[in-house]
């Protein structure tokens, strides 16, 4: 798969955003703020991620979306990592994203890719969406706000229990 910066002369692929982001309002909002990167399979769009500056040396990673036919082989994963690797190239030094309460596979997924959680906004879905949004059986209720520092130092358990300072593993 290859990803790229979507050119300005294409058309952002909405149906794909719509998938992580049901409100087309709130997408087209921060598709004007931000960096859209598309990933390609066989020159078809199969995977996407929007990239926002937030505030001074942050960036938020606010949509994460694979074509339903292609979930669970790993693009995902391959997105959010491209997606940390843009942000230390551009020179942010944090990365936060925001995933629904019920995302199960979302909050595996991003921890996997090395972030943390960092809080909760409660009832952000009932206060910014018209209409209720379930996933796995559960409404979509609260956000669940996840950060990774990048470049920073992070210590490592050795099997004698002692720790040893490494730098943060690079996408």
């Amino acid at each position: 798969m290859q990803i790229r910066k979507l050119n300005t002369n294409e058309e952002p692929p909405l149906e794909l955003l719509l998938l992580a982001d049901p409100s087309r309002r709130l997408v087209e909002e921060y598709l004007r703020r931000g960096n859209c990167f598309v990933g390609s399979l066989d020159d078809q769009i199969i995977g996407v991620y929007v990239l926002l500056p937030t505030r001074p040396d942050t960036v938020e990673l606010v949509n994460v979306a694979v074509e339903e036919k292609h979930q669970g082989k790993g693009i995902g994963k391959l997105l959010v990592k491209h997606a940390v690797q843009v942000s230390m190239d551009l020179g942010f030094k944090t990365i936060e994203v925001g995933t629904g309460n019920s995302g199960v596979g979302q909050l595996a997924l991003y921890q996997k890719c090395g972030f943390r959680i960092t809080g909760v906004d409660k009832d952000f879905f009932v206060r910014h969406y018209d209409e209720e949004i379930y996933e796995n059986g559960i409404q979509v209720v609260d956000m669940i706000r996840l950060s990774q520092d990048l470049g920073l130092t992070t210590r490592h358990r050795r099997t004698d229990g002692s720790e040893e300072a490494s730098p943060t593993s690079r996408v």
